[in-house]
């Protein structure tokens, strides 16, 4: 009896023990492995210190509680920033610009040692700001509207040229958005409707001058065709025409004099028919 009171004793001892056994092996077993996610790159970080070794996507080993794997996004990340200055005439200008970057992923090591995790609030929203800037600055406002594309052209590569520094790839640049004062945007409109107007009377005044243009030639025409007429016109001409209308009424006459002329000629000569 003292033998089972003493194994029902010990049993409950050792259960425990096994189960912390296999919750201790469970918990080292999960800490021995770390996944990198697709489109990232790993680092390993031990005791604090970064591995220059590159992890690829997947499944990797780790030491358990004193290894960790930090991740880099390699993906095209965009980054949006709000830059308010003053263009080459003094025009207060807020610029919206829309940044597309990418992380060289052979160079992780370098930015994640050099810079660290948060490298677009240490060094992309500074760099868009200080380069917007100085872009604006070189261009008066109504030339930031219509010559948007070149202002983002030079925004572009002196932002190319600072982030590679750090080894970060610039892939596109937008600019959103430029917003001026209400009374530079009035005074904007101000000239799209005198030139509209300008334009539209320069329209007119080009119709007016062709279609004068076009009643001048007309009346040219015309005059040149009645001068022709005119020198086709002879008096063999219009003899012969007589004789044609003479010959036509012959054609038509039933050989029968009219009995009262009232001492006018006959209204065909047939002397001169016959003679003809």
């Amino acid at each position: 009896m003292e033998i089972n009171s003493k194994l029902k004793q010990t049993r409950p001892g050792k259960l425990i023990g096994i189960t912390a056994a296999v919750l201790v092996l469970g918990l080292i077993a999960a800490n021995s492995f770390a996944t990198v996610e697709y489109g990232h790159v790993g680092l390993y970080k031990t005791f604090g210190k970064l591995n220059n070794n590159m992890l690829t996507p997947g499944i990797h080993l780790k030491i358990p509680f004193f290894q960790s794997v930090i991740q880099v996004n390699t993906q095209v990340t965009k980054a949006e920033t709000d830059t308010t200055a003053s263009s080459k005439d003094l025009q207060p200008v807020s610029t919206h610009v829309a940044v597309n970057y990418s992380v060289n992923k052979d160079s992780a090591y370098n930015l994640m040692n050099n810079i660290g995790g948060n490298f677009d609030a240490v060094i992309i929203n500074p760099a868009i700001q200080e380069i917007v800037k100085e872009v604006t600055a070189k261009y008066p406002a109504e030339d930031l509207i219509t010559r948007r594309d070149a202002v983002a052209g030079e925004i572009s590569g002196l932002l190319t040229a600072r982030l590679a520094k750090y080894d970060l790839v610039v892939n596109d640049i937008n600019i959103v958005n430029f917003k001026f004062s209400d009374a530079f945007n009035q005074s904007i409109e101000a000239k799209q409707v005198a030139q509209q107007q300008a334009l539209k009377a320069e329209n007119d005044l080009r119709r007016v001058e062709i279609e004068a243009k076009q009643k001048i030639a007309q009346a040219q025409a015309e005059a040149e065709s009645l001068r022709l007429k005119k020198q086709e016109v002879t008096p063999e001409l219009v003899q012969l025409k007589q004789i044609e209308v003479q010959e036509k009424a012959l054609e038509k006459w039933n050989g029968v004099l009219p009995s009262v002329t009232g001492g006018a000629t006959p209204f065909v000569d047939i002397d001169s028919l016959t003679k003809k």
